[in-house]
């Protein structure tokens, strides 16, 4: 329901409205010229101001009389800005206090003004703590004009009143003679329009507001006129003195269309990055940046249309359109269906090359992977010229192509490893592909590859695997030491030995990983068995306490319930990893591959072969032999000569 209350605060509200506008008087032959004018006075686009036409001009060349438009323009106040700046300001970031406005303490003043008709007194209130103007202090100025005749009495109930507006309090003889005198003076190219005024004689009357407006309008002078420092002089007049009454409107050139990048496009700068504790990790320097395909690199800004200026005396100035750049479109980039977005058309590093924005999907490290560089990460293909050196990684959604040696490093890709000079991993290096390996030698390092292994010189005392084969196919192809997995074949010239100083593992016949996760389950089992058999033994006994004493202390009722809940918790954990189990065995059983082991020249004594389930270690040296199950035995068989996988070389790569 409407009521009394809710008018009032929508009145309010409007009253409020009103008082905040800027309003401001245009004159042009046509209305259509006149909102043009108050946009450009008003620094608003024509959509955003609202108008009230006071004088309707007229439109046909056969008037007499032609008459121009003249209307009032406000520029509309826009709600969705003022509620957006309200929920800033509501923020708890300490932001709100700092845009609230400070209020500067400001004394009450009263002003003297002589029009034709009457002596006006005029009071405004203080500001702040400002103190408030004395009747005293507008007796003053009535001195101060050389007017007498006017008593405390008549301009006490205007002085208490603080209104703010010009008030009569008392009749004033006239002398037109004697009146302020006006002079304009248009500078600086027509931009700036002073006020030249002679102070007023005896019985002369003062200036006002529509008066000076009016004399600047029949002088030449129409935009820009400022309303407010005319009323400022009206109240301080400043005599025999240019005083800025009009300024034009300069031209605003539009700004030229740029690019905003999402990159970072100074390479030489790098950024390092902390560690938990604190210190920086110089070897991840982040110099690579990664990209995605499809995604967004950078957005063309447009260029901006001018906004023309005006003179004072209502001479339009043109402004310059800002200018329009191509968008730079480079190698494996495109632009978006918005015409304005680059997008990456690949995965790969973004690089600026020739003033355009390209994504190469290769990335090549001149040298060494050293502190240089620090730790490599690349959505791509990566090749080193030089070594990876201790300590540091490289990982890459393709493949990675070592042109030296790899250390005690790790290296991951998704796709092949090709190493020309060997890996020496020293006990800790990690080597993982999701294809296939390539090296001359392997040393000390642990090493996955989702398909092959494929060694020249020899694998030492390493921990390899394979979910296809493991082959060493050059002239020193030895396997000494360590353990070797692979579902399908394990292949060198030599295996183990003399003396078999260092235990060689070859296992074959099942898929390695899992194989492994087999292992870890079927120990996880065990362990947690043996925990849930002394919970059980534990529970069961205060059980029978419980039911001897008919009650338990409250620190034992509380060490029954954790252990049924442990109890609970325990046979869960149970039943998931003998489903688990039983689903890897499934899968390993289903396995079509049987495994086989070949060496072209000889086994030593002590190599163990293991073939799905089946163990055998080699009792004396063999030559040229190929093991392979038959009826739940490993059976020593004539050396199998080599298939088309032994011929398997990189592809597309620069090694040999």
């Amino acid at each position: 329901m409407v009521n009394l209350e809710k008018i009032k605060e929508a009145m309010a509200l409007h009253y409020e409205e009103d008082q905040s506008r800027v309003f401001i008087e245009v004159e042009a032959p046509t209305l259509d010229e006149a909102l043009i004018d108050a946009a450009i006075q008003l620094d608003a686009s024509s959509r955003d101001i609202n108008y009230e036409v006071i004088q309707r001009g007229t439109t046909s060349f056969l008037s007499l009389n032609k008459r121009n438009w003249i209307i009032r323009a406000y520029e509309i106040q826009k709600k969705s800005r003022k509620k957006k700046r309200g929920a800033a300001d509501a923020g708890g970031d300490g932001s709100a206090a700092s845009s609230v406005p400070i209020i500067e303490d400001k004394n009450g003043d009263a002003f003297v003004f002589c029009s034709p008709d009457g002596v006006y007194l005029k009071v405004i209130p203080p500001v702040g703590n400002g103190s408030h103007a004395t009747v005293k202090e507008a007796i003053d100025r009535i001195r101060e004009r050389g007017l007498t005749g006017i008593s405390e009495e008549m301009i006490a109930p205007v002085v208490d009143k603080e209104s703010g507006t010009l008030t009569k309090i008392t009749s004033f003889i006239h002398n037109p003679a004697q009146d302020a005198l006006m002079a304009v003076d248009i500078t600086d190219q027509e931009m700036k329009a002073s006020l030249y005024v002679t102070p007023p004689g005896n019985n002369g009357a003062d200036l006002s507001v529509d008066m000076i407006v009016a004399f600047l309008k029949n002088n030449r002078v129409v935009a820009g006129i400022d309303e407010k420092r005319i009323q400022e002089f009206v109240d301080r007049p400043i005599y025999k003195q240019n005083y800025l009454v009009a300024e034009g409107i300069k031209p605003q050139d539009g700004a030229d269309a740029h690019i905003l990048y999402n990159f970072e496009t100074d390479r030489s700068k790098i950024h390092l990055k902390e560690t938990a504790s604190g210190n920086v990790d110089f070897k991840e320097l982040n110099i690579v940046q990664n990209v995605v395909e499809s995604q967004p690199l950078a957005q063309k800004i447009l260029a901006e249309r001018g906004k023309a200026g005006k003179t004072v005396t209502g001479k339009y100035l043109e402004a310059k359109n800002g200018h329009d750049i191509p968008l730079p479109v480079g190698k494996n980039t495109r632009v978006a269906e918005d015409g304005l977005t680059i997008i990456a058309e690949t995965n790969g590093q973004v690089l600026i090359l020739n003033n355009k924005i390209n994504v190469e999907p290769i990335l090549t490290i001149d040298g060494d992977v050293s502190l240089k560089t620090g730790n490599i990460m690349f959505l791509g293909t990566v090749f080193i010229s030089g070594n990876v050196e201790d300590g540091f990684s490289v990982k890459a959604s393709g493949n990675i192509e070592v042109k030296g040696t790899v250390g005690k490093s790790e290296l991951d890709a998704e796709g092949d490893i090709v190493v020309s000079q060997g890996i020496a991993g020293k006990g800790e290096g990690y080597i993982r592909s999701g294809k296939t390996i390539w090296a001359k030698f392997i040393e000390n390092t642990r090493v996955e590859a989702g398909e092959f292994v494929i060694v020249s010189d020899g694998i030492i005392n390493s921990q390899v695997s394979a979910n296809r084969k493991i082959l060493c196919q050059g002239k020193r192809a030895a396997i000494i030491g360590g353990s070797l997995s692979a579902s399908e074949e394990i292949h060198a010239k030599t295996f183990g030995s003399y003396g078999g100083a260092s235990e060689t593992v070859l296992n074959v016949g099942f898929d390695p990983h899992s194989k492994e996760r087999l292992d870890i389950l079927v120990n996880h089992k065990q362990t947690a068995q043996r925990e849930l058999d002394d919970v059980q033994l534990n529970f069961n006994t205060l059980m029978t306490q419980k039911k001897q004493k008919k009650d338990l202390s409250d620190e034992k009722e509380a060490s029954l319930k954790k252990l049924g809940e442990r109890q609970y918790i325990l046979q869960t954990e149970l039943e998931e990893i003998e489903g688990e189990i039983i689903q890897i065995q499934t899968y390993l059983n289903t396995l079509k591959t049987k495994g086989r082991v070949s060496a072209s020249v000889k086994v030593f004594a002590g190599v163990k072969i293991v073939i799905r389930d089946v163990t055998e270690e080699v009792r004396t040296d063999c030559k040229a032999t190929t093991f392979y199950l038959e009826n739940g035995l490993i059976r020593y068989g004539k050396y199998q000569g080599l298939d088309d996988d032994m011929k398997r070389v990189p592809s597309g790569y620069a090694t040999n």
